[in-house]
């Protein structure tokens, strides 16, 4: 079964409220964004996985300055699991305090609770090179 207009839509603000939560600092409200169980992979910078909603907002609060101050989400694509679960892949641009920027790659699943849709996995890619280099 294909994944219904509604849910495509819904994904896709749960995905952008994202920027919105952090970049607001509304870091007590991110139960509205990911499972209680979710796993926040950020190896790539070098980091454990955080895990859970606290772990990601004590993260979060641990970068302090250094968190960007505008996260903007674009180019999500959505693709239906077998088990009803959702895979997101979007692209992330990050923007610093001193007008430097970053762009990252964000691959989650998404599952579908009594709250509606939630992140349950996300993996953060920094991309740091063109055409896919490394």
């Amino acid at each position: 079964m294909a994944l219904a207009a509604e849910d495509r839509a819904a994904i896709g603000e749960l995905l952008s409220m994202h920027g919105h939560l952090f970049d607001r600092g509304e870091l007590d409200r991110l139960d509205e964004l990911f499972t209680a169980d979710v796993v926040y992979d950020v190896t790539d910078f070098g980091q454990d996985p955080l895990k859970g909603v606290e772990a990601i907002r004590a993260g979060a609060l641990a970068l302090g300055e250094s968190n960007p101050v505008g996260h903007h989400v674009t180019n999500i694509v959505l693709t239906e699991l077998a088990d009803g679960q959702v895979h997101a892949q979007s692209k992330g641009i990050g923007i610093n305090a001193d007008g430097t920027s970053g762009s990252v790659t964000y691959e989650d699943t998404l599952v579908h609770g009594d709250q509606g849709w939630r992140i349950s996995y996300r993996k953060v890619l920094a991309r740091r090179a063109p055409l896919g280099g490394k």
